[in-house]
């Protein structure tokens, strides 16, 4: 099955997929400001996207983990998200804007899929001796998505208008639909049951009896059956019904049930393995502190660049440096080990916004480049810390899980930053600084197996 799909299939199907995710959101801000004429609103819609994927992030998982065809439940969900981004186009300036932006969460319910559920299929698709270089060049596609999304997105409202830009976002996404939809079935699909939350009833083990079995006697002729006549209700006595069989309430419910305990196993899967926990609180509060960086790069741009629209140039420089970052870990996977790239791509991080204090045209322009090097990379490290230490049946939703947690760090990252930022750019840029440090910290913060933290 690893051999009959083709792994550049599915690397350029990620590849456009997170490229109109990556233009998704700047393409419903200058939507949203167009057609409504207001920020506020315009933002409403970004924040709606991003903060909802938390919740759906872990629901995703568990489907996809119990699919035995993942990529048709992938190609579904691509589907919902391409039509979800047109509802909010089409609503936009004719509903309500309340109903709009409860389009936005719904369909941002779907976006760790495009992220988290499509590389949490890599096992299935190439050998495991090739899973290292595989991860690395997976990682790369969101380094490509970031660098080509935001000026995908700019260029087509410049040039056909904002409403086009979504629309071709949600085209990109559609157009990843064959590569989700022949993606390889599951090899070793396990049984999943209601009640056991995908786990085999335990068979009950322990000491055979000890001392002479009995024998069993054999009847040569067993004597027949006994009718029994049946009793007959007493007058007045409301007939009898059939018990139905099965997990009460029915399928839907069964399913439902067998959700909870996925969720609940797969958190207590992320809990308990020190390495999945520190590589997710990191990743996650790092990720808080580059939406706080995000929102200052409009005062940046203005204040150092003579431009706000220039600020989105950093963003370029970053996703530049974190594509050939990510391009050195391909031809030396394992010189550099996961967690070490982890928390030292978090401190790489927090040099970016202290060296933006000093409003230098240059040093800023560096200090974009340096938080590159550090995404890159230690998103790279992330998915190989996650591929390494997550169970099979609990693979998906770990991997979605941790994309709805980063993505609405970063959304509540940009919201806090962005008043600070109005009252003081230089606070909100030391405020980024000190979360990535935080985010270092919290690596060490989670006890290894053997009582202390270690780097490798």
């Amino acid at each position: 099955m690893k051999r009959r799909y083709s792994f550049p299939v599915h690397l350029t199907g990620a590849a456009v997929a997170r490229t109109g995710d990556e233009m998704a959101g700047p393409a419903l801000v200058l939507a949203g400001f167009a057609l409504t004429g207001s920020a506020a609103d315009a933002s409403l819609l970004l924040a709606g996207v991003a903060v909802s994927s938390v919740l759906g992030g872990p629901v995703l998982g568990s489907l996809l983990d119990r699919a035995e065809r993942p990529g048709r439940l992938l190609a579904a969900t691509f589907a919902l998200y391409a039509a979800g981004l047109t509802a909010v186009l089409v609503g936009l300036g004719r509903l309500p804007f309340a109903l709009t932006l409860a389009a936005a969460v719904l369909t941002g319910l779907l976006g760790p899929a495009l992220s988290g559920g499509w590389t949490a299929q890599l096992p299935a698709v190439v050998r495991d001796d090739r899973l290292d270089r595989a991860n690395a060049l997976d990682a790369m596609t969101f380094g490509a998505a970031g660098l080509a999304g935001p000026a995908l997105a700019g260029g087509t409202a410049e040039a056909l208008g904002a409403p086009t830009a979504v629309v071709l976002s949600a085209a990109l996404v559609a157009l990843a639909l064959p590569a989700a939809w022949a993606l390889p079935a599951r090899t070793d699909p396990t049984p999943k049951s209601p009640t056991r939350g995908g786990r085999p009833r335990p068979v009950p083990s322990g000491p055979a009896p000890s001392g002479p079995v009995p024998p069993v006697p054999v009847l040569s002729d067993p004597a027949p059956p006994v009718p029994v006549p049946p009793i007959p209700a007493p007058p007045g006595s409301a007939p009898s019904v059939p018990v139905p069989s099965g997990p009460p309430g029915g399928p839907a419910v069964g399913l439902a049930v067998g959700l909870a305990v996925d969720l609940a196993a797969g958190l207590r899967a992320v809990v308990r393995s020190p390495a999945l926990a520190r590589a997710t609180l990191t990743s996650v509060v790092s990720c808080t502190a580059q939406g706080m960086l995000t929102a200052c790069l409009a005062l940046l741009g203005e204040r150092v660049l003579g431009g706000a629209g220039r600020g989105a140039m950093l963003l370029s420089c970053a996703a530049v440096s974190a594509l050939a970052a990510n391009a050195v870990l391909t031809r030396f996977p394992r010189a550099i080990a996961p967690d070490t790239l982890l928390w030292t791509g978090a401190l790489l991080q927090a040099a970016a916004p202290a060296a933006a204090v000093l409003g230098h045209p240059t040093v800023l322009v560096a200090a974009a480049f340096v938080a590159g090097i550090g995404e890159g990379p230690q998103l790279t490290a992330l998915f190989a810390v996650r591929h390494r230490e997550a169970p099979e049946r609990l693979r998906s939703q770990i991997f979605t899980t941790g994309a709805g947690l980063k993505i609405t760090g970063f959304a509540l990252g940009a919201v806090v930053a962005g008043p600070v930022a109005a009252r003081s750019l230089t606070g909100a840029l030391l405020l980024a600084t000190g979360t990535a440090v935080l985010a270092a910290l919290a690596f060490f913060a989670v006890p290894s197996p053997r009582g202390r933290a270690t780097p490798a």
